[in-house]
């Protein structure tokens, strides 16, 4: 009986095609689902790290030529009024209101500080839009994939012991592919989980950190300008 067990367990494909072929409708649904989850974390992650990689460079590279001692107008020529990099745009939204805010005769509108600061503010949030879109994701997919996964298995355990009753068997090769199908939901679950919910925490502490510097680059900047509008 043990070697006639041991000669069925063996010709049951355990591997990952082999179980999902033998699972039922509903589960492979799940497992779809799972799968198409995880390439969408991954797809948004691999984004999100090209992007923020390129909005430090360009940081940086903005932040040596604003501190090089060039004039603030020959500067904001240079970027133009729809530069690319975040701090430049920030920079642009100040410049121009700084603009703005003249007489022809060159005289000063009055509140042209708080209108600088506001027009500086709605650059930062825009940019903070586009620095955390698709973290959203990230997030979804990392509370919610787990217990898609524990759906399935659920519904294979389920299956499982009706295959059972009906077969009126216990025998392990009965019982072990039922099993196995039902906890690979689990782990598609949790696969696709674990590097969504890493992953969103460490873009969530990046995000943060550039918008930071965003931040702290327009107070500096609105400085500057307060230092020129009171001499």
């Amino acid at each position: 009986m043990e070697a006639e067990t041991l000669a069925m367990a063996h010709e049951i494909d355990f591997s990952f095609f082999g179980l999902f072929a033998r699972a039922t409708l509903i589960v492979k649904i799940v497992m779809i689902m799972l799968i198409v989850a995880s390439f969408w974390a991954w797809s948004v992650i691999v984004i999100k790290l090209i992007l923020y990689r390129k909005t430090r460079h360009e940081a940086a590279v903005f932040d040596r030529a604003f501190w090089s001692g060039e004039p603030l107008d020959g500067l904001f020529e240079e970027v133009g009024p729809a530069p690319s990099g975040g701090t430049e745009k920030i920079f642009a939204a100040g410049m121009m209101e700084w603009q703005r805010s003249h007489h022809d005769d060159g005289g000063l509108i009055a509140g042209a500080t708080q209108r600088i600061d506001r027009s500086m503010d709605v650059a930062i949030n825009k940019e903070a839009e586009h620095l955390r879109d698709g973290l959203t994701v990230l997030a979804t997919i990392g509370s919610s994939t787990p217990f898609i996964g524990l759906f399935g298995t659920v519904i294979g355990i389920m299956n499982a012991f009706i295959e059972i009753a009906e077969q009126q068997n216990t025998n392990l090769a009965v019982v072990a592919p039922g099993i196995a199908e039902a906890l690979l939901a689990t782990g598609l679950g949790l696969f696709a989980a674990i590097p969504a919910v890493i992953y969103y925490n460490k873009l969530s502490a990046d995000a943060d950190r550039i918008l930071a510097g965003y931040e702290s680059f327009a107070d500096e900047f609105a400085t500057i300008l307060s230092r020129q509008l009171d001499s």
